[in-house]
């Protein structure tokens, strides 16, 4: 029972995965965001936020625990690197263009997830949860 659930942690990564993939295949145009300043920049924040989130709990909660900053730095390279597959995937889907600022935003988002894990770290090291 534990092989499943540990199995089943995956889960919610690669269907993050998915998402993201498919709405890159999306043709240029075919998404419309609100009309603010970089919206575009944090739909990217957010979706890789989401995405190192999802890596994280699927590591091992023990190795999780027993290396933070080992768990929390693979996030954020695995997070660039799905970045930087996107961006390449996104050159060949019409009307849409690689974007160093893209992948910059997915960075932020990843290393926002990282911020996110270490104070929920913190938060049950001292009981609350």
């Amino acid at each position: 029972m534990a092989f499943l659930h540990h199995r089943l942690r995956w889960l919610p990564l690669l269907i993050t995965m998915g998402v993201i993939f498919f709405l890159s295949h999306l043709p240029g145009g075919s998404i419309h965001l609100p009309q603010s300043y970089n919206s575009d920049k944090l739909a990217h924040a957010a979706a890789y936020c989401t995405l190192g989130l999802c890596y994280l709990y699927a590591l091992p909660p023990r190795w999780r625990l027993r290396f933070p900053w080992l768990a929390g730095g693979s996030a954020v390279v695995f997070c660039l690197l799905y970045g930087l597959v996107d961006e390449f995937h996104q050159s060949f889907v019409p009307g849409r263009m690689v974007s160093a600022a893209d992948v910059m935003a997915d960075g932020v988002g990843s290393l926002v997830a990282w911020a996110c894990f270490a104070v929920w770290q913190r938060f049950r090291s001292k009981g609350w949860a």
